[in-house]
């Protein structure tokens, strides 16, 4: 008994949002009961994209490649400065093909030894940061770059040219206050020592970009997303089937309970007239704040019951994913990460986080305001 509780409770602990959003869907559950409805909440065609999306990204982390093609990029630096400006917009360019949570687990390890081994571990908790800012809005201008994009690029299928360029300049103004940011750094010259030898499997880094070039035609509705995933599933069954066990399902589960919960709410008459009301009338505050409490991706799922207005929408649920650590999943990789090496600097690192989150925030949403 007291082992299952704690099985429980390490769930809980570890995927918050997950166990919030299942007892959200439950509670909704009373009041609208189960029927062949449910079966129309899920938007299946981006819960089958994300999922081919984890487990090939999943497969390309494998190969090594991005290990090496990070070490190659650092070793062009020779300065603390340049160094962290290297480890942070490879985050933000990474974020545009691979999605926030996976540049996030490929730099954020290669961060660390990096400048443990230089002796700069002062400057993790800044660099994983400007990091996290980097992942989290690196990729708001592509439909692939985020979870929340995936779903709102299918869920209103917006046209792929007007879908970059709704967040252009948001992401444009991020890569200017990213760069200045890091600029501070002093610029003391740093020698970074690697003599481990990275090994690539061209055969397998070959297989797994062609996978993820269907995957991404899929996403831009050239090739049918059912055909990209039995192309997917067979490939990979064949080549490594224990790339399945490395996906995130915890994510994709986030998004099937959100499926849940918010249609439920959309056909509970009095909460859908109000919050209608609400996000019709201010669809970029509406969305900024929800994000504030239950996350970007949960909130891009349940607003859009509610509203027509995908550009705000979209760049709330984006520049929302800024604020306190809890508007983005992405934000508690990092975290994580950090408390690894660094866990007696938790309310210091919560705190430098709050404070640069809520200043990019300010200053994308006067630009927003400035745009629209």
């Amino acid at each position: 008994m007291n082992l299952a509780i704690n099985r429980i409770w390490t769930f809980i602990k570890s995927e918050a949002v997950l166990s919030i959003a299942i007892i959200l869907a439950i509670i909704t559950c009373f009041f609208v009961p189960i029927d062949k409805e449910y079966l129309k909440y899920f938007d299946y065609d981006t819960l089958i994209c994300l999922f081919c999306m984890l487990v090939v990204v999943a497969g390309l982390r494998s190969t090594n490649i991005f290990e090496l093609i990070s070490r190659k990029m650092i070793g062009l630096f020779h300065t603390r400065r340049g160094v962290i400006y290297a480890l942070v917009f490879g985050t933000f360019f990474l974020d545009m093909i691979v999605a926030n949570d996976m540049s996030l687990i490929t730099f954020l390890p290669l961060t660390y030894i990096v400048l443990h081994s230089t002796k700069n571990d002062k400057y993790l908790a800044f660099t994983f940061i400007m990091q996290t800012i980097a992942a989290n809005m690196g990729g708001m201008i592509t439909p692939y770059g985020n979870p929340q994009n995936l779903y709102l690029y299918s869920y209103y299928n917006i046209p792929t040219d007007e879908f970059f360029g709704i967040l252009f300049l948001q992401s444009i103004t991020v890569a200017i206050l990213l760069w200045i940011c890091c600029s501070f750094i002093n610029n003391e010259s740093l020698k970074l020592k690697n003599e481990s030898k990275i090994e690539v499997s061209k055969k397998e880094l070959y297989l797994y970009i062609i996978l993820f070039a269907l995957v991404v035609l899929s996403i831009f509705r050239v090739i049918p997303y059912l055909i990209t995933l039995v192309i997917v599933i067979i490939t990979i069954f064949i080549i490594d089937r224990t790339r399945f066990k490395q996906v995130d399902y915890a994510l994709i589960a986030t998004f099937c309970v959100f499926f849940v919960f918010s249609g439920n709410i959309a056909r509970i008459g009095i909460i859908k007239e109000l919050i209608s009301r609400l996000v019709v009338n201010n669809t970029l505050f509406a969305g900024i704040i929800s994000c504030q409490f239950i996350s970007n991706v949960p909130t891009a799922i349940f607003l859009s019951k509610f509203t027509s207005n995908y550009r705000q929408l979209l760049i709330s649920v984006n520049i929302g994913s800024l604020g306190i650590l809890i508007s983005s999943l992405a934000s508690l990789i990092t975290l994580k990460e950090f408390l690894k090496h660094q866990p007696k600097n938790f309310w210091k690192y919560l705190a430098m986080f709050t404070m640069f989150n809520t200043v990019f925030l300010i200053i994308l949403l006067i630009v927003t305001r400035i745009q629209y």
